[in-house]
């Protein structure tokens, strides 16, 4: 399957990222892997490839500008073009009482989770106002967590409440020139991230339970919803979760 369409997705090498990033390359999309692990990027290309398209894995740490300018600019060497791009990399620290967090923690979370979905938008922004024709669609991985807080979060939850604030101040922005921009809230997608919730997670009154989790899959196919909408439609906030994970009623 040939296609002029280009994707390109954050965390591409494991979990969400990859799943996304295959589904992409399945509905047609031409994809660029971002991540910090060529060697895991260069899996989820392999995948990707298998579906026809062409896939550009480019080793990227997202909390690094420079890094971040030279990987739009290798996706408009490649492709020269960008139609979708999903901010889906991200991180969190273990599970501590809030004082006991160091700075350095702090501040890894927020470069990964916050400044590198924006300086990922506005490189996006760039290409996506020049480019014919104009436009194109971000799709920003917020979580659950942009509404509630898990125990010891202090970092993550920050940050995803964030994310919500930057997907609708670029959604405002981008309206002139044809950007559409959307976040979709995942709670509970079975990858490595989540595997601990097989053996029961600490809730917010001090229990541990076991959280119920779903296929990726899922979210997958619903990024690919979001991304293969006309830019006159889009869908703002999306939330993807498993049926009975506690979220409704958390705490």
């Amino acid at each position: 399957m040939s296609s002029s369409k280009v994707a390109l997705i954050t965390g591409a090498g494991t979990g969400i990222g990859k799943a996304s990033a295959v589904a992409l390359a399945r509905a047609g999309y031409n994809v660029v892997l971002a991540g910090r692990r060529l060697e895991a990027l260069e899996a989820t290309a392999r995948d990707a490839e298998k579906h026809g398209v062409r896939a550009v894995a480019v080793a990227t740490d997202v909390g690094d500008h420079a890094q971040v300018k030279a990987l739009f600019a290798k996706t408009k060497q490649a492709f020269g073009r960008l139609d979708v791009l999903f901010n889906n990399a991200g991180m969190g620290t273990p599970a501590m009482p809030l004082e006991d967090l160091s700075y350095e923690q702090w501040k890894a979370v927020v470069d990964v989770n916050l400044t590198g979905p924006f300086l990922c938008t506005q490189e996006a922004f760039r290409i996506m106002k020049d480019q014919t024709p104009r436009g194109g669609r971000i799709i920003n991985n917020g979580s659950i967590s942009a509404y509630a807080p898990r125990p010891f979060s202090a970092p993550y939850t920050s940050t995803k409440h964030a994310i919500s604030g930057l997907t609708k101040a670029s959604s405002l922005d981008g309206r002139a020139y044809d950007i559409a921009v959307g976040q979709i809230d995942i709670g509970n997608a079975a990858t490595d991230m989540t595997e601990r919730m097989k053996n029961g997670v600490l809730q917010p009154d001090g229990s541990t339970r076991v959280e119920p989790r779903m296929d990726v899959e899922h979210v997958a196919n619903a990024v690919v919803h979001m991304a293969s909408l006309p830019l006159d439609a889009n869908v703002l906030f999306m939330t993807v979760m498993a049926t009975k994970m506690p979220f409704v009623g958390r705490g």
